[in-house]
């Protein structure tokens, strides 16, 4: 059986079905969405789907029919009525400030005033009026309601999130949208997509009617790929995947829901991959880490610089209420609803009070703590990288001591800072090098019946229990003690490698040396 030819990279509906490639139907959606009300607003992660999901928004009002055949719309809608349809991606160009956004809007603006014949006027920066002339003349023009779609509509503010000309382009931002109030007797539908959630009051003044569908059960699945979808649609590229790399279907299908499923964006939502991610894994047949690979987001580098980022409670997930995820961008005290709205963290769970938040799969996790490690470690990203191989080629090695020299030299080399000197700093540096050796199962903070170990490597053969103590709260030998004592490695007397042998068991007691800030002294046992 041949593959699916996916789409790698293509964002345009009509070129996507013309050329056969392959489509996840979400078009039972789609015209749920156009047959129940006018105004929406939906954010979702990068390379989640949203511009795919505006075209084929566009190709359905411009009464393209043909190209829905075989999809679920064919059979609901009856009428195919056409609309003219005013288009604006506000992602094609980079935005540094008023100048490069009066440049930017132009470049927006401008096609589509000579498409409808409205005077052209670059120095005019008045963008509301502007974009009102353009839907006056589309109305004026066709006889018919005018339909709107503007793709990420905060690329301006998620470019400027930060400088001192944030708040003059979130006014000029607002000015441009601001027609779509006042004109909506001429307009049959207006859909606005992006990434975070900016206040209705702060962009969207005048236009309080929009239907935000964000956490919306019913459209939970309108962007991405669901467990179904997957299991039921893909069968034949999941097999290819586990023939090319040695895994049953089985274990294929754990393997990829491992690394790129776990989103969640309400709280009765299904199991939502990344869709990006995952067809690019059944295109190659391997399972890499794609997301990341397009670029760190800008928006992710402002955050960390501009807060200190406690990756530990993210891997674990943490308690939240709405409001800490879900609020509005620009007034944000912490990076917790930009994290939660540009996709590093989702709903875990929901017990009808509290949510659990935290990493959605492992692609994400890995790729935000790499991106993290120069905020607590080195700058360059290939000394931090390097250290990580030569650490994880120590460990697969079971030569422990060396392991924790090279650990001891390169905490040395970490530029001093005063408010860096403390345990936890400390330990959030060892999290980041131990997560990052992977495939190693590493878990932080463990819990055992008798307390918490402060790092757990388990790898083929053996298991690694790591106690840190910093030296004035105690010696290597306090941190042993307190292995024993707590009962850390009871848990895992029982493991056995793949080959039926008991794994070889290891308490390593480390003490910091504050005034050199790397770790001091180091006490090995086996058993």
């Amino acid at each position: 059986m041949a593959l699916k030819r996916f789409p790698i990279g293509v964002q345009d509906f009509a070129v996507l079905r013309e050329d056969k490639k392959y489509y996840v139907d979400k078009t039972d959606l789609v015209y749920k969405m156009v047959s129940s009300d006018r105004y929406y607003f939906l954010s979702r992660p990068r390379r989640f789907g949203k511009s795919l999901l505006v075209s084929t928004l566009q190709c359905y009002f411009e009464g393209r029919r043909e190209l829905f055949k075989g999809l679920a719309i064919e059979k609901l809608e009856t009428e195919w009525k056409t609309y003219p349809v005013i288009r604006l991606d506000m992602s094609i160009v980079k935005y540094s400030g008023k100048d490069s956004l009066a440049e930017s809007l132009n470049k927006i603006l401008e096609p589509q005033e000579r498409r409808f014949n409205v005077k052209s006027e670059p120095n005019n920066h008045t963008w509301g009026v502007r974009m009102a002339r353009i839907i006056e003349a589309a109305h004026e023009q066709t006889g018919k309601e005018v339909v709107v779609l503007i793709d990420e509509y905060d690329a301006p503010m998620l470019d400027t999130f930060g400088m001192e000309s944030f708040d003059e382009i979130r006014i000029q931002v607002r000015s441009l949208y601001s027609p779509l109030k006042a004109l909506g007797g001429m307009l049959r539908f207006v859909f606005l997509t992006g990434i975070s959630k900016f206040s209705q009051l702060s962009i969207f003044s005048e236009l309080n009617n929009l239907n935000v569908i964000t956490m919306n059960d019913e459209y939970a699945a309108i962007c991405g790929v669901t467990k179904d979808e997957l299991l039921t649609q893909m069968r034949p590229e999941i097999q290819a995947l586990a023939d090319k790399n040695g895994l049953t279907y089985d274990g294929a299908c754990e393997a990829l829901t491992r690394q790129y499923d776990g989103y969640h964006f309400s709280e009765e939502s299904p199991d939502v991959f990344n869709p990006f991610s995952l067809i690019c894994s059944l295109n190659e047949l391997k399972l890499k880490n794609y997301w990341f690979e397009t670029g760190t987001p800008t928006i992710l580098t402002k955050l960390m610089r501009k807060y200190k980022v406690d990756p530990i409670p993210f891997d674990r997930g943490f308690d939240a209420t709405l409001d800490m995820f879900n609020a509005p961008t620009e007034t944000a005290k912490n990076p917790i609803p930009m994290l939660y709205q540009g996709g590093y963290l989702t709903i875990k769970e929901y017990d009808g009070y509290v949510y659990k938040i935290g990493f959605p799969n492992d692609e994400v996790r890995l790729g935000f703590l790499k991106a993290l490690m120069p905020y607590y470690a080195m700058d360059d990203v290939v000394d931090n990288d390097s250290f990580v191989i030569r650490f994880a080629k120590l460990l697969r090695e079971n030569n422990l001591n060396e392991a924790l020299v090279l650990i001891k030299a390169f905490m040395s080399g970490i530029p001093y800072n005063a408010e860096r000197q403390n345990e936890n700093h400390y330990k959030t540096i060892l999290f980041l090098i131990f997560k990052l050796c992977t495939p190693y199962v590493v878990r932080t903070e463990e819990c055992s019946a008798a307390g918490r170990s402060d790092v757990v490597v388990e790898t083929v053969g053996a298991v690694y229990m790591f106690e840190f103590k910093l030296d004035k709260n105690g010696s290597a030998e306090d941190a042993l003690k307190q292995i024993d004592d707590k009962g850390y490695l009871i848990p895992y007397t029982a493991s056995h490698s793949a080959n039926g042998m008991p794994k070889r068991l290891y308490k390593i007691g480390v003490s910091f040396d504050a005034e050199k800030r790397t770790i001091g002294e180091w006490k090995i046992l086996e058993g």
